[in-house]
């Protein structure tokens, strides 16, 4: 089964409210099983235009597990806090598993 990824960009207007809301989400990420992968305030741009100025990418066993998280009643005391500190683009995104590889013939 393929990994879940949660992805925030966050356009932060309240740092104080940004870490009120980390340090009420932090334990509703470890009950949900989240890992983070990356919370960058310099996203590198390559192409195109990004939101924020921050990007957090959270990692969950699976699809499943990540929507489970993000409607949890423990998550759901910590969002309001998010949204009144930053203006956010989330969404949900599945892992790719790459196929097997042929054996080589030689």
């Amino acid at each position: 089964m393929p990994k879940g990824y949660v992805i925030l960009t966050e356009a932060v207007r309240d740092q104080a409210g940004i870490d009120a809301y980390a340090r009420a989400a932090g334990p509703s990420m470890a009950s949900g099983g989240a890992s983070v992968l990356a919370a960058d305030g310099q996203p590198q741009l390559l192409e195109g235009s990004w939101h924020g100025d921050r990007t957090v990418v959270l990692e969950f066993d699976s699809v499943e597990a990540a929507r489970a998280w993000y409607e949890s009643p423990e998550y759901a005391k910590a969002r309001p806090l998010r949204q009144a500190a930053a203006d956010t683009n989330a969404v949900i995104v599945t892992g790719f598993e790459m196929p097997p590889r042929p054996p080589r013939r030689d």
